[in-house]
């Protein structure tokens, strides 16, 4: 199995960057776990409707641009569904058992994803209503990527 995470912006943060080395260190016996950075858009702090969905339009190409048609896509989105860590253990198990051997997570920029990338997605997935830095996304992701690997093999970590 291919477990992706596209994500948007430089990961600089040597702790995020640390926890992220360690859960994917942990992944190596489950699948082949990958992270690709796309650059985000410069933007300045104060936007209109029509530049913020430039940004987004602008990243949203950057993040396509690294999905293959075969890939199985999952966006983080506020208005994705919500999902235990069993349930996405399962949903992981069950789309590696119906064929989707290549899954790929999309994490936007500050500004969220494009619609070019929510329409590209088979499933939005959301963590909650609560608003985190995408930087440390990828750390809370790959964390549950690599539960829900301990939850399908029936491992201890996951209590």
């Amino acid at each position: 199995m291919n477990i992706k995470i596209i994500g948007v912006g430089k990961l600089k943060e040597k702790y995020f960057k640390q926890g992220i080395a360690e859960y994917a260190k942990r992944l190596d016996k489950f699948c082949k776990f990958q992270i690709i950075e796309v650059p985000d858009e410069k933007a300045p702090e104060s936007l209109s409707d029509a530049q913020m969905t430039h940004v987004k339009d602008k990243e949203g190409e950057r993040i396509l641009a690294k999905i293959k048609d075969k890939e199985y896509v999952i966006a983080l989105a506020i208005l994705g569904k919500e999902r235990s860590s069993e349930e996405l253990a399962h949903e992981i198990d069950q789309l590696a058992t119906y064929g989707h051997s290549d899954i790929t997570f999309v994490i936007g920029g500050s500004l969220g994803l494009s619609e070019a990338v929510l329409k590209r997605a088979n499933d939005q997935l959301s963590f909650g209503k609560l608003t985190m830095p995408h930087q440390l996304m990828r750390l809370v992701l790959t964390e549950q990527i690599y539960r829900a690997f301990t939850i399908i093999n029936g491992m201890p970590y996951h209590k």
